[in-house]
């Protein structure tokens, strides 16, 4: 946290439980806009409306913000990571909904850790099934070797 590290974070971003109002609220001192603009001074502060689905991203220029513009992906660019943040419709942890997502810079999804380890599992599955055929071509090759009068153990 900010008042422990005194470290203001590159990014912050803000899911609305209400309306947004207090997301956006720039009232001096105590308007959560204005204390992430004027005090904790993040580059990038982001509003994430689950029902609506959609986010706004705001980069911090000069003393303000200002809000940013999706790249041609519906993505906004946080350049010093290397990232793209937007929302992706598809399925996670058995939901179909719109999600808040991260990109690389070429638009490809990153995957979170879940994800990850069940691309890993589906690999290895892959792999053992190619092994489980080349055992098998591999035994089916050395019947014919024998059927043909070869030892394919003495081949030299």
């Amino acid at each position: 946290m900010f008042w422990q590290e005194l470290i203001a974070p590159l990014v912050v971003l803000e899911f609305v439980s209400g309306n947004g109002d207090e997301e956006r609220d720039k009232t001096p001192y105590k308007g959560k806009f204005w204390i992430y603009e004027n005090i904790i001074r993040p580059p990038y502060y982001g509003i994430y409306e689950v029902r609506k689905a959609s986010v706004e991203v705001y980069q911090l220029v000069a003393d303000h913000y200002e809000k940013m513009l999706p790249n041609d992906r519906g993505h906004y660019a946080i350049p010093p990571i290397g990232v793209e943040l937007g929302i992706w419709q598809g399925r996670y942890q058995n939901v179909e909904l719109p999600w808040l997502r991260w990109w690389d810079e070429q638009g490809n999804l990153l995957l979170t850790g879940d994800e990850r380890a069940e691309a890993e599992r589906q690999l290895v599955e892959i792999e053992r099934q190619r092994a489980e055929i080349a055992e098998q071509e591999n035994a089916l090759l050395r019947e014919r070797l024998r059927a043909l009068g070869i030892d394919p153990d003495n081949l030299s």
